[in-house]
């Protein structure tokens, strides 16, 4: 009988086990945050046809391959699951403890930037090139490591039950840890990015708990430094001339205007419905520069029109309510703050891309998240999703 008994528990171990993997897997599957999922998938494949509408028939730099962006695209879409995909295993908690590898190999690849390996790129020194066609922009994953950093400065004692908000000089220790990498790209210089940055930061304090005068020091700061950089002459003149273009859009149409000008006509061409896909005047005759990075929205805006540019609004919208939930529902201060970087850093970057289209921002070089081209920006988005679900997953079941 005890033989029996034995051989019972034994036979069912291996079923057992199986369908505790299976268990697991469906649980996983339940609380990932489908709607971000399938929002960001929907704007990457968006992208990729505005990107391949954009290329096809620019020779000149897609080497006689009409479909080279776009197998491109799909590829770095590709890979960006894969990075999210791996976050999400690895756990938004493990990498808090690998912060300072993160951090100082981000600080070492911004580095690198400025060394011969570095190259410039529409006037930002922001690339580092490896041969054999790639390249990356490590400003992009700086983003992700200021984010990680601060939260986990800023959480510690905070998680751990020792005090209620983050105190002075942990704040400081935080703004330090991002201070460093920032001077860095502003060296490069890449003012978008630090652009980015300095938004970052600021959600990230306000998500902290950390005393107002910290956002009202850091606001005023800015502003003061923002006069000394045009005083002192640190900006470069390509610049300075984009910044005069959005005070006066009239200026040099055909010079640094051309961009923003250009921009407006194609999205306002394309109406309620727009021209068309591959149907649009301005896209098809190549009007608008960099159209599959930093301006792709005007393609959007003029062969899919005010419906299709919209569609692109309210699926960036869907991504930033959901994350909005995540960093609400999370139990812990550490979660929350990732999430209201990441919001932060999204919200910011989406409303400047769009707007410099339109004309009510000045340009800046920032892709759009999820549809512009580009391979690091894509990875760096994407691993951004895996850190909200993460957080999504790893929250108790409670919540």
């Amino acid at each position: 009988m005890t033989g029996a008994n034995t051989f019972s528990v034994s036979g069912y171990g291996p079923e057992r086990s199986s369908l505790s993997r299976m268990l697991a897997r469906d649980s996983l599957a339940r609380r990932l945050d489908w709607p971000i999922l399938l929002s960001a998938l929907a704007l990457s494949f968006m992208g990729a046809i505005l990107v391949y509408s954009a290329t096809r028939n620019r020779t000149e730099i897609n080497q006689g391959d009409q479909y080279y962006f776009l197998i491109r695209h799909l590829m770095n879409t590709g890979i960006g699951f894969c990075l999210m995909m791996g976050t999400v295993w690895l756990g938004h908690r493990t990498l808090r403890t690998a912060v300072p590898i993160l951090y100082g190999l981000s600080v070492f690849l911004i580095l690198m930037v400025l060394t011969p390996l570095g190259a410039t790129v529409n006037g930002a020194h922001a690339w580092i090139v490896f041969g054999g066609g790639f390249s990356l922009q490590p400003s992009e994953f700086v983003k992700i490591t200021i984010i990680l950093g601060m939260a986990m400065l800023l959480a510690a004692r905070v998680d751990a039950g020792d005090k209620l908000y983050p105190d002075h000089r942990t704040v400081l220790q935080a703004l330090g840890l991002a201070a460093v990498p920032m001077m860095i790209v502003m060296l490069m210089p890449d003012l978008g990015s630090v652009m980015v940055m300095v938004i970052i930061v600021l959600g990230v304090l306000l998500a902290s708990g950390a005393s107002n005068r910290w956002i009202f020091g850091l606001l005023g700061t800015g502003a003061l430094g923002a006069v000394l950089i045009w005083q002192l002459g640190v900006l470069d003149e390509y610049q300075i001339n984009r910044f005069a273009a959005f005070a006066n859009p009239e200026l040099d149409p055909s010079g640094v205007g051309y961009n923003t000008n250009q921009a407006r006509i194609a999205i306002g061409s394309g109406g309620l419905t727009g021209t068309g896909l591959f149907h649009g005047s301005q896209t098809t005759g190549q009007f608008v520069p960099e159209q599959q990075t930093d301006f792709v929205f005007t393609v959007a805006g003029e062969e899919l029109g005010f419906v299709g540019a919209g569609l692109i609004i309210v699926l960036l919208g869907v991504v930033l309510w959901r994350a909005c939930r995540i960093a609400r529902e999370t139990t812990e201060l550490y979660g929350t703050i990732v999430a209201a970087g990441i919001i932060a850093w999204f919200a910011f970057q989406a409303f400047e891309n769009i707007g410099m289209t339109l004309g009510i921002m000045p340009v800046a070089g920032l892709p759009l998240p999820f549809v512009s081209y580009g391979g690091s920006s894509m990875f760096a988005v994407w691993v951004a999703v895996g850190l909200l679900q993460s957080i999504r997953v790893q929250r108790p079941m409670s919540a």
